[in-house]
């Protein structure tokens, strides 16, 4: 087994970033233990896993030993306490709500060891209040990942205003083990890649709503002008309405800046149900 800057990580969340996250932390020769609250949300996610590692397997991209070991390597749990025993580093993707993120590592922290890390992979809500809710908030660090998190290479390492040197170095490290590439931001609303890839949502939306150009044609307009592998429409359909309206909210109050604030057409989409991928329709048709 390599030799890992963190041998055991749990994540908090098997939804479709923590699943991912898990993926590439057991591919990475980690020991990882997933959770969730439900037996059913939890399989679905350890489900994912094992799908998207056949698909590899398939397409010639990962070999079976590694599939067979990477599913090895990898646990499920609904015990929380269970779930992080022994953990070297904890990494939770919840929903994106402050007091709910708090809640979470408050209640993790004592459950620890003083050396555990805490990751967070929120993408737009202040690290440091995250770290506020805690004995130790030195120990935490944004980990924003991008879905689908085993194919996208970026990691946006996010350090609040006491963020210790000795957490980030070993996030650093971290990050080359699971193949990911890192780029470092301070604390601001919307770190980097929220703050400009929300506001072109949103920008985008309005030019829907607007009768400018059908959502097709916005996104092409991207892709082969701009060279963006998928158009922000798209992109908005594949996060969830109802995930980037939070945060447009969330960032036109704290960016006093209504370049974020959420259309109305946006706004009777997620009324309607209209969420995007996971709904089966939002700006395209999914199913």
């Amino acid at each position: 087994m390599p030799d890992n800057t963190f041998p055991n990580v749990a994540i908090v969340g098997a939804g479709t970033m923590g699943h991912g996250i898990a993926q590439v932390c057991a591919m990475a020769g980690m020991e990882v233990r997933l959770f969730d609250l439900s037996d059913d949300a939890l399989q679905r996610g350890l489900d994912h896993v094992h799908a998207n590692l056949d698909k590899g397997v398939s397409r010639g991209k990962v070999s079976e030993d590694l599939r067979d070991e990477t599913l090895m390597r990898l646990a499920g749990s609904t015990v929380l306490e269970t779930a992080v025993d022994g953990a070297d580093l904890v990494i939770e993707a919840v929903p994106e709500v402050l007091s709910l993120k708090q809640e979470l590592f408050a209640t993790i922290e004592p459950l620890v060891d003083e050396g555990t890390v805490f990751g967070t992979n929120t993408s737009s809500l202040s690290v440091g209040a995250i770290a506020g809710a805690m004995s130790r908030p030195e120990v935490v660090v944004g980990l924003h990942f991008f879905n689908p998190v085993h194919i996208m290479k970026l990691l946006e390492v996010v350090t609040h205003p006491t963020t210790a040197d000795d957490a980030v170095d070993r996030i650093q490290t971290f990050g080359k083990e699971i193949g990911k590439d890192c780029i470092y931001v301070k604390d601001f609303p919307g770190f980097a890649t929220s703050r400009l890839g929300v506001c072109l949502g949103m920008e985008a939306i309005r030019m829907v709503e607007q009768g400018v150009a059908s959502a097709e044609d916005i996104d092409t307009a991207m892709v082969l002008g701009y060279r963006h592998p998928v158009g922000p429409l798209k992109l908005t359909d594949m996060v969830g309405l109802d995930v980037r309206l939070h945060i447009g909210e969330y960032l036109a109050r704290e960016l006093n800046n209504s370049a974020f604030e959420p259309p109305q057409l946006m706004r009777e989409m997620v009324k309607d149900g209209r969420l995007g991928k996971k709904a089966g329709r939002g700006f395209y048709d999914w199913e």
